[in-house]
């Protein structure tokens, strides 16, 4: 694939990862199967990508205060641990399968986005949400990491929902997360042949450029504006998606 086109859709990878808190892959994967590779090659640039983006995220994070490591960490030892079995779902199922997965869990987090909180309450809190935290983390990295989307796009709203922490401060968490879910993932994925290391190099490096634009605007725009923003986003995902799996 042209190296220009590639690094496109790196640094918009990049932007979505520094304003939302994803990977990247919501628009590396969907991107990968229209230039024509198979679903499992697109999810290994994709996580690949991923540790480009996610690192440097958190390191801009990490400088802004903006990171609530007593709770990231508890997600991304979860995620770590969920993301090693990325390699082995991604052998055993069928393309067409992991496409409607992917949808399934796109739909699921639009969904979480359009409710209302549901705050643990305080008397529970503490003892409950370093547990919580972790499950969130392991499952999230079982599925999100073999479907190529790092796992922000089930980590925002899903916290958002059971914490009831707004959409904004999430993103530096989820962030943190990816980089536990993608490694593991990207060493489950190698193992299994599903990795394309000149795409995903070429991506990742120009997602770098993406992540630094992406962390400022964030920073800029309201809770309710970046609400809106995400369920955008998870619309036009499922539209493309669906269309692709219809027209197939």
């Amino acid at each position: 694939m042209d190296i220009f086109v590639l690094a496109i859709y790196g640094i918009v990878a990049g932007i979505l990862a520094g304003v939302f808190g994803i990977g990247g892959g919501t628009i590396i994967v969907p991107a990968m199967i229209f230039f024509g590779f198979d679903i499992k090659n697109a999810i290994g640039i994709s996580v690949m990508q991923m540790i480009f983006s996610s690192v440097y995220g958190t390191f801009l994070n990490l400088r802004a205060k903006v990171l609530d490591y007593k709770i990231a960490i508890f997600v991304g030892i979860g995620g770590f641990c969920g993301a090693a079995f990325s390699g082995l779902i991604v052998d055993s199922l069928k393309p067409i399968y992991l496409e409607i997965a992917f949808i399934l869990v796109c739909g699921y987090s639009l969904f979480k986005s359009l409710k209302k909180s549901n705050t643990i309450k305080d008397g529970t809190k503490n003892k409950y949400k370093k547990l919580i935290l972790f499950i969130v983390g392991f499952v999230t990295g079982i599925f999100a990491v073999s479907l190529g989307i790092g796992g922000g796009l089930i980590i925002v709203p899903v916290i958002s929902y059971y914490l009831g922490l707004p959409t904004k401060k999430i993103v530096p968490i989820s962030l943190f997360f990816v980089i536990f879910s993608s490694i593991s993932g990207f060493i489950s994925l190698s193992f299994h042949n599903y990795v394309n290391y000149k795409e995903g190099i070429i991506v990742g490096i120009f997602s770098l450029i993406g992540v630094y634009l992406g962390v400022k605007i964030n920073k800029k725009i309201s809770n309710r504006a970046h609400k809106i923003a995400v369920v955008v986003l998870y619309i036009v995902v499922l539209l493309f998606m669906i269309k692709n799996i219809i027209y197939k």
